[in-house]
C-alpha cells in the first residue's frame, strides 16, 4: 500500500468528516482511518441497515453519527462526501462558513495517488459513459496494457489507487456528481460524450450540470475529446484551462475533418493522430466490429478510440478491443426474434436522451415506454421518432405524460395504455406489443423513464422484459 505510506504523515491526526454511508462513504472512512485520520461519519438516515454499517465502523474505531447529516462536527478540517449528497445540504453551507474544504471520493483517490501513478483517461456525458469506458478498457487491454474500468462503473477508484495491482493506465467513468466534488482532478485525456437535461434536481440548473461535466477537461495534458454533433461539448473544450499543447479532438458519425475521428464507407477512421492530418486517414476498425452497431454505440466506440489513440495505442488494438467488447445487459440488447419480429431490451434508457438514441436505431418500431419521468417532458422525443412508430405500449406511473405527447405529435399511432403495476404488467406489455408488430418490425423497450415505480432497478425491469419475450418465443415455437 505504497500510497498510504507516502501520505501517512499528511493525514495523521487530521479531523475528517465523511458525509454518508454507502458504497463510497464506507471505503473512504476506512481508508482515512487507516491513514491515521480522526474520522467521523455523519448520515441522515438512522434505519436498521445504517445501524449495522455504523456498528461495523465503530468496531474499527471510527465514530458514526446517525440521523444528523446537517451539523458540522467540531474540529472538522475536511469533508469527504459521497456523490449522492446534494450541494445545497446544510452541512456544506456550514463547511463553507467555517472555511472547510469539501472533496468527493474521486478527489480523495486522486490526492492519494503516488507520484508517477497510472494516468487517467476519463469519460463523462449524460448517456453512454459505462459502455464507452468498458470499450476503452477493452482496447487498452488489446494493446497489452495493464488497465481497469473504474469510477462510477462500480470498481472503486480508492481500491484501484491504493490496491496492490499496478496499472499502466486507468479508464475512468465520472458522473456529474463526482466531478462537482473533484476540484484538483487532472486527467491525461478526457471525453464528454453528450449533454442533455438530467439530474437537474441535484445540480439546480442545466447550466450548473453542464459546468460540472466540463470540469473533466480541466488540466488535460494530451486530448479533450468532444462530440461534433453536440456543440455544447465543444464549447466546454474551448472554455477549459488545459496544459499547453493539449488538443481538441472531435468524433463524428460523418466524414471526419482534420483532428477528428469519424466514419468513411463503413470504416472507423482517425484523422487526428496521424502524421498528416490534412491528407491522411488511418483505418481503425469496421462499423461491423462495434457491438451492437447502433449509431449512438458507434459514437461511443469513436470516443473510446480517440482516448486510446491519445494514449498512443496502435490501430490494430482499437479493432481487436472493439471486437472483443461485449456490452452490459439491458443496453440495446437483442433478446430474441419471434415470428420475424426482433425484441430489444434497452431498459438502461432511463431518460429521454437515451431513449432518443435507441429509437433512432430501428424502424419501424413498437415502443414499450413509461415509468418515473423525473420531471422530464416528452414532446421533443415523440416528435423525433413519430414516423418510426408502428405502435406504442405504455406502462408505469407517468405514462400519461408520454400518452399526451403522442396525442399531440403522433395521433395516428395506436397506443395501448396498461393501467396496472403488478408483476404481470410486463408480460402483458410484451403480448400487446407482439399483437401490434408485423414481420420485420422491432419491439423496443426503451422506457425513457426510471424504473423504481414498478421495479427495484432498470436491471430487474430488463429481466422482466426478457423473461416475457422468452415465454412468448416458447409459445410460438
Amino acid at each position: 500500500m505504497g500510497s498510504q505510506e507516502v501520505s501517512n504523515a499528511d493525514w495523521q491526526g487530521k479531523h475528517v468528516t465523511v458525509a454518508g454511508l454507502g458504497v463510497s462513504g464506507i471505503p473512504a472512512a476506512r481508508v482515512l482511518h487507516g491513514l491515521g485520520a480522526v474520522v467521523t461519519v455523519v448520515n441522515d438516515g438512522d434505519d436498521a441497515r445504517s445501524r449495522t454499517q455504523a456498528a461495523e465502523l465503530e468496531a474499527q474505531g471510527i465514530a458514526v453519527r446517525l440521523g444528523d447529516g446537517a451539523t458540522l462536527p467540531a474540529s472538522t478540517e475536511l469533508i469527504v462526501t459521497t456523490p449522492g449528497w446534494k450541494p445545497d445540504k446544510p452541512l456544506f453551507a456550514a463547511a463553507a462558513e467555517a472555511g472547510v474544504p469539501v472533496w468527493g471520493d474521486v478527489e480523495l483517490a486522486w490526492r492519494l495517488r503516488e507520484p508517477g501513478a497510472a494516468p487517467w483517461l476519463a469519460v463523462t456525458g449524460t448517456n453512454g459513459k459505462t459502455t464507452t469506458v468498458r470499450m476503452l478498457a477493452s482496447i487498452l487491454e488489446a494493446a497489452g496494457l495493464r488497465t481497469a474500468a473504474v469510477g462510477n462503473i462500480g470498481v472503486s477508484l480508492l481500491d484501484a489507487v491504493l490496491g496492490d495491482q499496478e496499472y499502466d493506465v486507468l479508464a475512468v467513468e465520472l458522473s456529474s456528481y463526482q466531478l462537482h466534488w473533484s476540484p484538483s482532478l487532472r486527467a491525461h485525456s478526457a471525453a464528454v460524450l453528450n449533454l442533455a437535461p438530467d439530474h437537474l434536481d441535484w445540480h439546480g440548473s442545466m447550466e450548473a450540470y453542464v459546468a460540472d461535466k466540463g470540469r473533466i477537461y480541466e488540466g488535460n495534458t494530451v486530448a479533450c475529446v468532444y462530440n461534433v454533433a453536440d456543440g455544447a461539448t465543444e464549447d466546454l473544450v474551448r472554455e477549459a484551462d488545459v496544459e499547453e499543447g493539449c488538443r481538441a479532438i472531435g468524433f463524428t458519425l460523418g466524414t471526419p475533418g482534420p483532428s477528428q475521428l469519424g466514419i468513411v464507407d463503413g470504416i472507423l477512421v482517425d484523422r487526428a493522430f496521424v502524421t498528416n492530418r490534412q491528407k491522411q486517414a488511418q483505418e481503425l476498425a469496421e462499423v461491423a466490429d462495434v457491438n451492437p452497431p447502433a449509431p449512438h454505440n458507434i459514437a461511443n466506440a469513436l470516443a473510446a478510440a480517440a482516448l486510446a489513440r491519445a494514449f498512443g495505442v496502435e490501430p490494430a488494438a482499437v479493432r481487436d478491443g472493439l471486437r472483443a467488447f461485449r456490452p452490459d445487459p439491458h443496453r440495446i440488447e437483442h433478446v430474441a426474434d419471434v415470428a420475424e419480429v426482433a425484441y430489444i431490451d434497452d431498459s438502461k434508457a432511463t431518460n429521454t436522451h437515451a431513449a432518443e438514441a435507441s429509437l433512432a436505431s430501428y424502424d419501424p418500431i413498437v415502443w414499450i415506454a413509461g415509468g418515473l419521468a423525473k420531471g422530464a417532458t416528452f414532446d421533443e422525443l415523440v416528435t423525433g421518432c413519430a414516423k418510426r412508430l408502428r405502435g406504442v405500449v405504455l406502462m408505469g406511473a407517468d405514462r400519461a405524460l408520454i400518452r399526451e405527447a403522442l396525442a399531440r405529435h403522433a395521433p395516428e399511432v395506436p397506443v395501448v395504455d396498461l393501467d396496472r403495476t403488478d408483476t404481470g404488467a410486463m408480460s402483458e406489455a410484451v403480448r400487446e406489443a407482439a399483437r401490434l408488430a408485423r414481420p420485420g418490425d422491432t419491439v423496443l423497450m426503451a422506457p425513457a423513464c426510471a424504473s423504481m415505480d414498478m421495479f427495484v432497478n432498470y436491471n430487474k425491469r430488463g429481466e422482466a422484459f426478457a423473461d416475457a419475450v422468452r415465454v412468448l418465443a416458447a409459445e410460438s415455437a
